[in-house]
């Protein structure tokens, strides 16, 4: 009798995220990751170009936020945080109120970026209910924006497309244009004008009856690494502002790092009313997420009665181990070295972009922001789930390339750690695509 192999006891028994098991291949087994590497089962090393979904910023195994966890855990790995506090979840917040742009100085944990997004619709509602303003009952997102998969995110997220099989279950929003552009795009300024006439239409009827408008800002990642320019956003948040609408910058892909500046708000010289936090918040070793906000904002929820409290949880909301990842995370964000880092990265993006990419008529659309660069695939199939999407998804992993196409997109969104030479192999992988691509 044969022994069942990993692959045989997966496909047996786990059920693994956006895939369609019956046309899937075996997941690729896993036993260790070191940098920008994965290392499978039979010791293949695969470099990993989207840092793991987007969560790992400064490689894989990093010893420091591994020995800051390994710490914490022989003092205190999990307490009730209804009640009580420890020391890593306060410093934390402490230490962030000292990164993000003042006045985001309330902080809420949960374990995910869909959570730390419905913990921001949810706190935007009841603020409104609890001040008065009880005429607020809308809420405004934005074309091709992706916030995850609770209902309230998934609400908010409509337009991306992913949610048509639970669209009973969602709630109604009002969705704005966005004017997304790339390197010279000749258009932009038209569309940009075209986009803020529609949200001035729409704000001249609705803009004194929305509680709160979500977007990503500057870089739409799910619906395709789509990009907009500061100024368009900041011309956005103007007029939001003036009608009394709350803001939520959904960072959970863009903080950290990923832009440029430590979080996306800073680059676009906003602050928003909420900030929502995830993915590379621990530098991708352990689920946390933070929402943050205002003290105006949470003092609206401040009275004797209990029923205008915040009566949200998790049960690991601020888990100790998590809270010393993300401090030892955030100290290797903030060392010069990394900054560096992420502007070596933008620049070689940009020059492969433009020497080595450009040259292929299957490409066009190129952008960058920081870390993230990002072009479309002139070719018939365009959605999700196309079948040169996933033929290039295999076609990359048989070269040792982590590279996932998002329909027609396709993205490099690699760990801060890696080096020149690793973005030569990866550039040399996309080449190597359109050579097979081309008839």
């Amino acid at each position: 009798m044969n022994t069942p192999t990993l692959q045989d006891l997966d496909r047996a028994h786990v059920w693994h995220p956006f895939t369609q098991v019956q046309t899937s291949p075996p997941p690729v087994a896993i036993r260790e990751g070191r940098g920008a590497t994965l290392v499978d089962a039979e010791g293949r090393e695969i470099l990993d170009l989207i840092s793991s979904w987007w969560v790992n910023l400064h490689g894989h195994g990093h010893p420091a936020i591994a020995r800051a966890i390994g710490d914490q855990a022989h003092r205190l790995e999990q307490v009730i945080f209804a009640g009580f506090t420890h020391e890593p979840a306060v410093e934390l917040c402490n230490r962030l109120t000292s990164v993000l742009p003042a006045g985001l100085d309330r902080f809420f944990f949960s374990d995910n970026g869909s959570t730390s997004v419905e913990v921001a619709l949810k706190m935007a509602l009841q603020a409104c209910r609890n001040r008065g303003e009880a005429d607020r009952t809308r809420f405004m997102v934005f074309e091709g924006g992706y916030h995850g998969d609770t209902v309230g995110a998934m609400s908010a997220g409509v337009s991306s497309r992913f949610f048509e099989a639970w669209r009973e279950l969602l709630f109604p929003v009002d969705v704005m244009p966005v004017a997304t552009t790339w390197i010279q795009d000749p258009d932009i300024e038209a569309k940009e004008t075209e986009a803020l006439a529609a949200l001035d239409r729409h704000l001249e009827t609705f803009g004194t009856r929305t509680i709160a408008a979500i977007l990503e800002p500057l870089v739409q990642g799910a619906s395709g690494m789509r990009m907009h320019r500061p100024s368009f956003l900041r011309a956005v948040v103007d007029r939001l502002r003036a009608q009394g609408i709350l803001v939520i910058f959904d960072e959970v892909m863009t903080g950290f790092g990923r832009l440029g500046q430590p979080f996306a708000c800073l680059e676009a010289d906003r602050v928003p009313d909420f900030i929502c936090l995830s993915k590379g918040l621990t530098g991708g070793f352990l689920p946390m997420s933070l929402t943050v906000t205002r003290t105006s904002i949470h003092d609206a929820f401040l009275d004797d009665s209990i029923d205008r409290a915040f009566l949200h949880g998790h049960s690991f909301t601020a888990n100790p181990l998590g809270c010393a990842a993300a401090l030892a995370s955030l100290e290797l964000l903030l060392d010069p070295a990394c900054e560096a880092a992420r502007k070596r990265i933008e620049a070689r993006h940009r020059q492969d972009l433009a020497a080595r990419v450009g040259a292929s008529p299957l490409a066009k659309h190129f952008r960058v922001q920081g870390t993230i660069a990002a072009f479309e695939l002139d070719l018939p199939e365009k959605g999700y789930g196309s079948g040169t999407s996933a033929m290039l998804k295999q076609f990359f992993l048989e070269r040792g390339l982590l590279i996932r196409p998002l329909g027609s997109t396709v993205y490099l969104l690699p760990p801060y750690c890696i080096q020149d030479h690793e973005l030569d192999r990866a550039y040399a992988g996309i080449e190597a695509a359109f050579k097979h691509l081309t008839p």
